[in-house]
């Protein structure tokens, strides 16, 4: 699925990712990835800024740590981020709901 597909429901989604514990960046692209059976492979040039974004909005705080002899910035949620993340599940719910409502079957008014 490409990116575009996912716009106003990435940092969401991101969010979600870093609900159970922190994670590096390329950790968050790589849940993302497996936590939607493959169809949200995103491009780090994508999540990164991304992730960028949501750090300035004090949503996720980032550290840096060495692993490897590789530095690594590793995102955790913040209280606001938690907060947040309640507020796109609750937004995705309603939408959800109202698309689904519009698309039943049998549910579009006779145009004759």
């Amino acid at each position: 699925m490409k990116a575009e597909a996912l716009k106003g429901h990435l940092d969401g989604l991101l969010l979600a990712m870093l609900e159970d514990g922190p994670l590096h960046g390329y950790a968050v692209k790589e849940a993302l990835r497996d936590t939607s059976g493959g169809r949200f492979d995103l491009p780090t040039g994508t999540v990164y800024p991304a992730l960028h974004r949501l750090e300035r909005a004090s949503l996720i705080t980032g550290t840096w740590s060495v692993v490897g002899g590789r530095r690594r910035r590793t995102y955790r949620l913040t209280a606001a981020g938690q907060a947040a993340l309640g507020g796109e599940r609750d937004h995705w719910r309603q939408f959800a709901d109202a698309v689904t409502a519009a698309l039943k079957a049998g549910s579009w008014p006779a145009t004759n």
